[in-house]
C-alpha cells in the first residue's frame, strides 16, 4: 500500500480555496438551466449497475476505504447535543483509526476530512480541533427546513463564521425549485454566499423534496451559478436522503458547470451512508463521472457518521481475518 513519508505533511489542506480556486459563480442564466432535463429511467438504469460495475478488493479495497475516512464530514446534529459529546466527536476526528491498525497497514495517521455540527456547538468543537486543520463546519439558514425568516437565516450564517466555521452548510428554499422561480433561488444563494464571507458554502439541496430528478439537476447548476463551493444532497432529516439516481444527476451537473466555466465544485452526498461497501461505490461512482481530481477532501465529503464505524470494522477484519464488535468503535 502507498505511504506518505515523514517529510510530507500528514494531512492537507481540506479547505478548497488552499488547493483549488473558489467558484465565483456567475450571473444566471435561465437558457442554459431551462435546457437541462433529467432522462429519469435512463439515470435509474445506469444507477442500479453502479454497485456491480467496480469491485475493489484487498490492498486497493482498504487504500479506498482509509481514502474514504478522510472525506468523512463527522457529524452530530442531535436536540441533545452536549459539549462533552462535541468534544468526543472531535477526539474521534484527530484518530479515526485505531493507531494499532494504522501501524498494521503500514499507514501515518489520518483524520476525518471536517466536524458538523449546529451553530451552538462550534466554540467547542474549535477549540477542540486547535492546532489540527480540521475544519468546523456548521449548519445554518434554519436548518433543516429553512423555513425561518430571511433576515435571520443570513445572520446565523454571519454568527457561525464569526464563531469559527470555516464551512457553512446552508439549505436552500425548496419552494423556489417546486415553483420553477430559479431567479429567487439564486438570489438567495448568492446572498448566503455572501453572508459566508471566506468560509466555503456547501448548499443542501433536499432533494427528496424536490419532487423530480429534472428538479435536482436545475437547482443544482442555479445553486453553482450563484457561488456555491459544493452541491450536497440532504439534511439528513428527510425520508429520502442521497441515493445513486440523485447522485449521478448533481454530478454531472458539476461535470457540465466545470466544462463552461472550469471551475470545480464539490460535491457531499449525506444521509443513509452507513456501509463500507456503500463508500466504495459513491467512490466508483465520483471516479468515473469526474475523475481522480474529484477523489479528495477539498472536493467530496460523505455527511456521515456511523459510516466510519463501519470502515474501521472493515479495515480491522482486512487487518486480522476478523470482524470486531461495533461497540468497539464508538465515536467518542
Amino acid at each position: 500500500m502507498e505511504t506518505q513519508s515523514s517529510e510530507s505533511p500528514v494531512r492537507t489542506a481540506h479547505l478548497p480555496q488552499v488547493t483549488e480556486p473558489r467558484n465565483p459563480g456567475m450571473d444566471l442564466d435561465l437558457d442554459w438551466v431551462r435546457a437541462v432535463q433529467a432522462n429519469t429511467s435512463a439515470i435509474e438504469r445506469r444507477a442500479a449497475t453502479l454497485p456491480g460495475r467496480r469491485s475493489v478488493k484487498k490492498d486497493y479495497q482498504a487504500a479506498w476505504l482509509l481514502k474514504a475516512v478522510t472525506m468523512i464530514d463527522l457529524t452530530t446534529l442531535s436536540g441533545d447535543d452536549t459539549v462533552g459529546r462535541v468534544r468526543r466527536l472531535c477526539s474521534k476526528a484527530r484518530q479515526p483509526v485505531a493507531p494499532a491498525t494504522l501501524q498494521a497497514l503500514d499507514m501515518p495517521p489520518i483524520t476525518t476530512g471536517a466536524v458538523c455540527v449546529y451553530h451552538d456547538m462550534i466554540e467547542a468543537a474549535v477549540e477542540a480541533l486547535k492546532g489540527t486543520g480540521i475544519p468546523v463546519a456548521a449548519v445554518s439558514t434554519g436548518f433543516p427546513a429553512g423555513l425561518s425568516p430571511f433576515h435571520l437565516r443570513v445572520a446565523e450564517i454571519e454568527e457561525s463564521v464569526k464563531a469559527g466555521a470555516e464551512e457553512i452548510d446552508i439549505v436552500i428554499s425548496r419552494r423556489h425549485v417546486l415553483s420553477g422561480d430559479w431567479q429567487a433561488l439564486y438570489d438567495e444563494m448568492k446572498a448566503f454566499r455572501t453572508a459566508c464571507g471566506d468560509a466555503h458554502v456547501k448548499a443542501i439541496l433536499a432533494t427528496g423534496e424536490l419532487g423530480s430528478l429534472r428538479n435536482v439537476a436545475r437547482a443544482s447548476l442555479v445553486c453553482m451559478m450563484a457561488g456555491a463551493d459544493f452541491i450536497k444532497t440532504s439534511t439528513g432529516k428527510e425520508s429520502v436522503n442521497a441515493t445513486l439516481p440523485v447522485s449521478l444527476v448533481m454530478i454531472r451537473a458539476i461535470r457540465d458547470y466545470y466544462d463552461r466555466t472550469g471551475y470545480r465544485v464539490g460535491y457531499k452526498p449525506a444521509g443513509g451512508i452507513s456501509k463500507a461497501k456503500d463508500a466504495l461505490v459513491y467512490l466508483s461512482l465520483i471516479k468515473d463521472e469526474l475523475g481522480d481530481r474529484w477523489l479528495e477532501p477539498d472536493l467530496f465529503r460523505f455527511g456521515a457518521s456511523s459510516l466510519l464505524g463501519d470502515i474501521e470494522r472493515q479495515l480491522e477484519h482486512y487487518v486480522t481475518g476478523a470482524y470486531s464488535a461495533g461497540y468497539r468503535h464508538s465515536m467518542g
